[in-house]
């Protein structure tokens, strides 16, 4: 089947040339320049991916990625900022989108980026494991983390979503607890070695993180910063 991509963008040249250009390389688009309509959209169809420009009428893409992220934390968002415009993707990232691009864009990255947020979605969907072999629930420092409902719950508090690449990225600090893994290989193991981005968005996902599973997001004592090189998971005893 045909992956779908709902795109939402006010500027109707963007928006017809983006469901143009994903159509003729087969993809079935759902083109909105409406934030609300997006969401009842998202609502009703099975959406692959998600395009969201950042300003939009009614609702923003802001809001709209916060509500796609309650619904469904797997689907993968792309967002679109402003040339020039740092903080369109810092708070886009802080929600939980997967990536970014700045406006003018060409379509060859364009097409790049989208194949291989939507490669990481079908691998991460192959790798579930349905028959249970991984444990549901895993400790992370002081943290439950819950694989079926992508959650984190700390003593004391509710249980703090997760998205997909939040929960792979702590999957990936588990997995090798006490080592010190650069940002690169960080990147490459939950980014894929294909990422066009820069080590800030996994700084910006690590920052996000650290509110979720340390006791004091602060003075950090699970993912600790080794300056100059990248982080290190340290478990309790």
């Amino acid at each position: 089947m045909k992956a779908r991509i709902l795109i939402a963008e006010d500027d109707s040249n963007i928006r017809l040339g983006l469901a143009a250009t994903l159509e003729s390389e087969g993809y079935a688009v759902t083109p909105t320049a409406d934030g609300a309509q997006a969401l009842r959209l998202f609502a009703q169809e099975k959406v692959d991916l998600v395009i969201l420009d950042v300003m939009m009428p009614r609702k923003s893409g802001y809001d709209v990625c916060r509500e796609l992220r309650a619904r469904d934390p797997r689907v993968p968002v792309l967002f679109l900022t402003a040339k020039g415009e740092e903080v369109d993707k810092v708070v886009g990232l802080k929600l939980g989108a997967d990536d970014y691009m700045t406006k003018p864009f060409g379509v060859h990255e364009l097409l790049a980026r989208v194949e291989a947020l939507l490669r990481r979605s079908r691998d991460a969907g192959r790798a579930a494991d349905p028959a249970g072999a991984r444990p549901p629930v895993f400790r992370f420092g002081a943290a439950e983390i819950d694989r079926r409902k992508y959650t984190a719950t700390l003593p004391g508090r509710p249980p703090a979503p997760l998205t997909a690449r939040e929960l792979k990225l702590l999957e990936a600090f588990a997995a090798r607890p006490g080592e010190v893994l650069t940002r690169d290989a960080l990147l490459n193991a939950v980014w894929g070695i294909d990422y066009f981005g820069t080590t800030r968005t996994l700084d910006q996902h690590v920052a996000q993180l650290r509110k979720r599973v340390e006791l004091r997001a602060d003075a950090p004592t699970a993912i600790v910063t080794v300056h100059g090189v990248g982080y290190r998971y340290d478990a309790p005893a």
